[in-house]
């Protein structure tokens, strides 16, 4: 089953608080963490790796904290999930040539190509700024 792990996971939470507030505001990583139930073992690392992937901003200190490094509807989900996963097919066959002697005459490969596509399409297509007023939308139905 294709399935996203669980740093990727925390890494578009994480993003999420971030969107949620206006641009500049600097969030504790603990504020954060709270906020999105992420352990503190794993937050540090997806912090260290989402500020390597430019997506967000940290400022060490006790006045310190993280914040997005660029407008929400400019971080789309395929960006981080390109930047957590290793290997984000939905079948070896895909990218895997000269494996399989069927690649070149098999359905089921042409299927798989399909959907990789048209998951890769919407991944890109999802920003976070779709994702902060999707949280607003839930959030005014709960209230």
């Amino acid at each position: 089953m294709l399935r996203l792990s669980r740093q990727t996971d925390y890494a578009v939470r994480v993003l999420l608080a971030l969107a949620k507030r206006p641009l500049d505001t600097l969030l504790s990583t603990a504020e954060v963490r709270d906020e999105m139930l992420i352990p503190k073992a794993i937050s540090l690392r997806v912090v260290a790796e989402l500020a390597k992937g430019e997506f967000i901003q940290t400022f060490p200190g006790r006045d310190g904290g993280i914040k997005l490094a660029r407008p929400a509807n400019q971080i789309n989900l395929l960006q981080v999930v390109e930047r957590f996963e290793t290997n984000f097919l939905i079948s070896d066959c895909i990218h895997a040539n000269g494996v399989c002697p069927f690649e070149q005459s098999c359905p089921v490969r042409l299927r798989w190509i399909h959907l990789q596509k048209t998951i890769t399409a919407e991944l890109e297509n999802i920003t976070f700024e779709d994702l902060r007023q999707d949280a607003l939308a839930i959030s005014n139905l709960v209230d």
